[in-house]
């Protein structure tokens, strides 16, 4: 298992906030879909203010790029982005990719 974590500021505005997480209690059954076909066994998001930190694990011969850009290309994977990009610090054109920022990891005990 391969096991990724990204982050990304969200508007710093508490009401966008408390939308944002009440939408992710309910994301779409095409988004979740999508998320496992592409080889994520598992995706969590953690919230601290407006900041999101995201731990995805996948599948061993999962390739970041080539992977998510397919998942990019599944049903309403756009529209999601779309939907989503009124809470986020980025560009409402960004992608997935520009928005969540990978991290790495520097401690492991």
């Amino acid at each position: 298992m391969k096991r990724y974590c990204q982050t990304l500021k969200l508007r710093d505005d508490s009401e966008l906030i408390t939308q944002y997480i009440e939408e992710h209690s309910h994301v779409w059954p095409e988004i979740k879909a999508g998320i496992r076909e592409v080889g994520i066994l598992d995706m969590q998001i953690y919230i601290h203010g407006n900041t999101l930190f995201m731990i995805v694990d996948t599948v061993d011969d999962f390739d970041w790029e080539k992977d998510n850009a397919r998942l990019a290309t599944l049903p309403r994977q756009a529209e999601w982005e779309a939907y989503m990009s009124r809470f986020q610090q980025a560009e409402k054109t960004a992608t997935s990719a520009e928005k969540w920022q990978l991290m790495e990891r520097i401690f492991k005990l």
